[in-house]
């Protein structure tokens, strides 16, 4: 995932962070001795990440915590020739899924099937074509789209006793929307394991919380005003939520575009005609227990737009949503579901 919306949504993060982490004092406890603040930081998946936790004693993670963030690349990175999702796109029919990629698909396929297919992980070859990975600006036809829709489509695409199998073998899967939630949820997992209660972990910019900050309260991050900034120099805050125990993901239109003859084009294709979206939506801030889910839903509803996507996050029990759009007269407005209100910072 280059300089990106995600990356400022994750320097916010990581300042807010270092605030907690050089202004309050080490907590204390009982069993295992004095907790420390650890600070771990680095570069993955084409982006940062940084992880916030009390460690007993100030142990530090950062050699496991690197270890299992490689392991997914391993399993599910599309820039490693070698990984399980590399091998299923060119029909290695030796290749059996491992937990990691079963988990990522499963809640793909879910996602997919409650948004009507606005997530989908067969959508990388569209965001190729577009652009959106080299960032090569590019004219596309309708020819182009038309060539590449047939492969297109997550039902064409089974798990089947731990083996991927495809309608057609020029079916290709994408991670990409999913992966840092879920590598969020993982280091969570491992930090579980080791005995962590209160964590923040940081990912590109998609966030997985527990317990409680360094200063005793809960963790603290912003939501960043969609400042039109295709250079991600412009950072403003839109809102600053509080996170317990939470996971969340943004997905945004305003950082990642480019103009092309005229024309603006943002990242965000739809699934169904094989185009950028055009509508209002500019931000998305899902809040779900766990960062995975929070980070399909906002891809999806940068793919549906404003309406369809309150109607949605309404729906479904433990998830809210907070959404900026533009109105008509051109200033941007913000609404949210009616569970979010409790994560706004007063």
């Amino acid at each position: 995932m280059k300089i990106t919306f995600k990356h400022i949504f994750a320097l916010v993060i990581i300042l807010i962070a270092l605030f907690f982490l050089f202004f309050f004092p080490s907590c204390k406890n009982n069993k295992t001795g004095p907790l420390q603040t650890v600070f771990n930081e680095g570069f993955i998946q084409g982006t940062t990440y940084h992880i916030t936790y009390l460690s007993p004693d100030g142990k530090d993670y950062h050699t496991e915590i690197t270890k299992t963030l490689h392991e997914f690349d391993k399993s599910l990175s599309t820039f490693d020739s070698t990984s399980v999702i590399s091998r299923i796109n060119r029909n290695d029919s030796t290749v059996c899924v491992d937990s990691l990629f079963q988990v990522v698909f499963l809640v793909a396929k879910e996602v997919s099937e409650k948004t009507d297919g606005a997530f989908d992980i067969t959508v990388g070859p569209l965001v190729r074509k577009w652009g959106f990975y080299n960032k090569h600006k590019t004219t596309v036809t309708q020819a182009m789209i038309d060539s590449i829709l047939p492969f297109i489509g997550y039902q064409k695409v089974r798990l089947e006793k731990n083996k991927i199998h495809k309608d057609n073998p020029a079916i290709v899967l994408d991670a990409n929307a999913i992966a840092q939630g879920f590598s969020c949820d993982i280091i969570a997992q491992l930090l579980d394991k080791k005995g962590v209660k209160n964590y923040m972990v940081e990912i590109g910019g998609e966030i997985k919380t527990r317990g409680k900050s360094p200063r005793g309260d809960a963790w603290k991050v912003g939501i960043n005003q969609p400042i039109e900034d295709s250079t991600s120099t412009v950072n403003e805050l839109q809102e600053i939520i509080r996170l317990t125990d939470m996971g969340l993901a943004t997905s945004g239109n305003y950082r990642k575009f480019y103009y092309h003859n005229g024309k603006k084009y943002a990242h965000e294709i739809d699934p169904h005609t094989g185009y950028p979206v055009t509508h209002n939506l500019l931000s998305a801030t899902i809040i779900e227990k766990d960062a995975i889910t929070a980070d399909a839903y906002a891809t999806a509803c940068m793919v549906m737009g404003l309406e369809k996507s309150l109607q949605l996050i309404e729906q479904l029990p433990d998830i809210e949503g907070y959404f900026i759009y533009k109105d008509k007269n051109g200033d941007n407005q913000t609404v949210y579901s009616r569970g979010f209100e409790k994560f706004i910072e007063k």
